[in-house]
Order: C-alpha cells, then structure tokens, then sequence
C-alpha cells in the first residue's frame, strides 16, 4: 500500500562494482543500466480485490493521498475535485440557498435495491428536495473502520458516483477517516447537500391547513421491510428491494402542478406515522387518513405481519408526502402519477381543525384509531 523505496533496487551486492572483477562483457555492460531501471516516482497501485483499509489511510500521509487519487477523485471526478483544494467553492446561484446534513448507518450495507453509497447520495438530495429547491452539490464524509475491505469500499463509492452523475448532483468536497478495529461498523457517511429554491416557491410543514388534501408518491414500506428480510433471512416469491431513489425530478414535476403546494416531507425513519406526526405538529392541525387508501404492496403487508410491524412505521427511502390546497390534488395526483416514481401516488387523507393535532385513521372495519409517534426503536440502523 505504501510507496517503494525508490533506492531498493539499487542495494544488490552486483551493483555495486569490485575493483578485483574482471572487466564485464560490452553486451552486459549495455544490459546493466536497462537492468537497474527504476520508474520514478513509482508507488504500488492499491490492491482493492485483496486489500483492506488500514489506519494509515486516515493519517493523512501519503497511503492516504493514495486512496483518495485512485478510488474516491477518480469514482466522483469532477471540476472541484480536480482543482486538490480542502474545500469546493463556486458561484452562490439567484434565490434562497438549502442544505441538508445526513449520517448513514444502515446495516446491512448492502441491501436488495440499493447500498449505503447510494442511499447517502438519495437522502440528503431528498432532503434538499423537501424544500422545493434543486440540488446543486454534495459533500461526503467517510468514517472507515480499520479491516474493511476496499472491495466493499470501492464498491461503496462506486455506487455513490453513479447516484450523484445519475441525479446531476457532483461530489465536490469531502473527508476520510479512519478508527480502530471495533470501533467502527465497516463504514458510515455522511452527506451535506446544497440547493436553491426557485423563485414563489414555499414549502414548509407549518403551512398546512385544515382542508388540505395528503398525498404520498407511492407504495410504503419497501426499503424497510428490504433491510429487515435480508437481517431475518426472510425469502418471499418476489423480493423486496429497497425503494431508495433521488427525488428532485418528482418534486420539479409538481411543482407547476399544484400552485396551492403546502409541504413535502420524506417519510423515511418512523415511516408515514412519524411524518404525519411531525407536520400535524408544525402546523397545528389535525390529521385524518384512510387505511384503505394507503398503498402498500402485499408482500410488504405480509412481511411486517410475520415480523410484528406496524408498514405505518416503517422507513421509505424513495417517496414523498404532499399537503395541498384541496383544489390542487386531482391535478398534483395527475402530474405524479405521470413521473416513473409517483406512477402509484395516491390521495390518502386530509387535514382537519383539531386542537391536540392528533393523526387518526380511518380502518378498513370502519372504525378510527389514532396513530400516534413511534415508541422505541422498531427498525434500528434502517439508514
């Protein structure tokens, strides 16, 4: 991993001349430079088939220069990263500035549908997203355990690369650490995003207003019940993947759709009750959905009945919940459906005047339950 001794292949006892040695042939003579030639400045390339990160690759010396030229600069290249700075500047764009922070833990780190790489890229744009604003960079921050390997790594930042060309949304600056073996749990990252809002646009969860309709992009419950199959060693005849995906696009298509736009929010810990909660409590009212409405796939539905869960309270990494003037949904329904990831949104329930802003449902026996705030940890390390 680190850099050859540049005078090693000069130490051999027949380079160094005897006086008492006949004279060498021509032949061997025009051999011998050719023989001692060393590339200069030669450093051995990192092996990432066999390798594993060491504390070296964090000490900020030349092991770690090394790592950061052959996999994390040449997986996320772009105009910033090549300029070697310790930050990425560039020219603040018109209208009011976003960010977003966002730490990753999940375990597994590998997952049907997606990676901790990818999902680091899809959650903070999607937080940047909520906003209304469009992403524009990203920052990622890497806490590496001591014995990971740098397959899993490489394999790791290559996903983030392709997340962040795929979504439009460069890398531009970031940051390497590593801990001691059992210290860590393989990798976490951390990602900071920036965006603009355009002009007109405010979103916010205070705004909603009883009246309002809810609506969410689509079926529930997919990534968490993805992470909890593959820890259980659960198998169904399709298999669940992860619905972890970057959601500006979605968010750019309705926007025009739906002037009266209160608030977008993705549910992902503590899933759509969590959400719901939260944006009853910023605005002060109350909320009323309908379980019949609330899509969820079947074998969603019948992995968190074996497992005990609530697909309520479990986490999306890949859909969004809209509030909006009750004359805009039929229209923002329309405009989602029409992108690839709201093509299942559905109108789930509406906002009401209630003084103790509770969240109540109403279920498929006719009767109506308050859902309330997730108690405890039902999914840990989820994202």
């Amino acid at each position: 991993m680190g850099n050859r001794d540049e005078g090693s292949a000069m130490n051999d006892d027949h380079s160094i001349p005897r006086s008492d040695a006949a004279p060498a042939a021509p032949a061997a003579q025009a051999a011998a430079p050719a023989a001692r030639k060393v590339r200069t400045g030669y450093v051995r390339p990192i092996d990432f088939r066999h390798g594993r990160v060491d504390m070296t690759h964090g000490s900020g010396g030349r092991a770690m220069a090394q790592l950061i030229d052959e996999l994390f600069a040449r997986a996320f290249d772009n105009e910033w990263l090549r300029q070697g700075n310790d930050q990425a500047a560039f020219a603040a764009p018109a209208g009011r500035m976003v960010m977003a922070t966002d730490s990753h833990v999940v375990s597994p780190l590998f997952f049907p549908g997606g990676d901790i790489g990818c999902l680091s890229v899809h959650g903070t744009i999607n937080d940047v997203a909520m906003a209304g604003a469009t992403p524009l960079y990203l920052a990622a921050g890497f806490v590496l355990e001591e014995g990971f390997p740098l397959a899993d790594l490489k394999r790791i930042v290559e996903s983030m690369a392709a997340a962040a060309r795929d979504a439009g949304v460069p890398v531009v600056t970031g940051d390497t650490k590593v801990v001691e073996k059992g210290k860590g749990d393989g990798v976490f990252i951390t990602t900071t995003g920036v965006g603009v809002v355009p002009a007109g646009v405010e979103l916010s969860g205070d705004r909603a207003r009883p009246g309002d309709a809810i609506l969410v992009s689509g079926m529930l419950g997919d990534h968490g019940v993805a992470i909890m199959s593959l820890r259980e060693n659960l198998s169904f005849e399709t298999t669940i993947e992860s619905d972890t995906a970057a959601l500006h696009g979605l968010v750019a298509a309705m926007l025009p759709a739906a002037p009266g736009l209160r608030a977008l929010r993705d549910p992902t810990r503590g899933g759509l009750a969590t959400t719901l909660n939260e944006l009853a409590r910023q605005s002060g009212c109350g909320m009323v959905i309908r379980e019949a409405a609330v899509p969820v796939r079947p074998q969603v539905a019948a992995a968190c009945e074996f497992l005990g869960l609530d697909p309520l309270y479990v986490a999306n990494e890949g859909k969004l919940v809209a509030i909006c003037a009750p004359e805009d949904a039929a229209p923002l329904l329309a405009a989602m459906r029409a992108h690839p990831l709201g093509r299942d949104a559905a109108i789930i329930g509406s906002c009401i005047e209630d003084p103790h802003h509770f969240v109540q449902m109403d279920t498929s026996f006719g009767g109506r339950r308050v859902v309330d705030w997730l108690t405890g940890e039902q999914l840990p390390r989820i994202c």
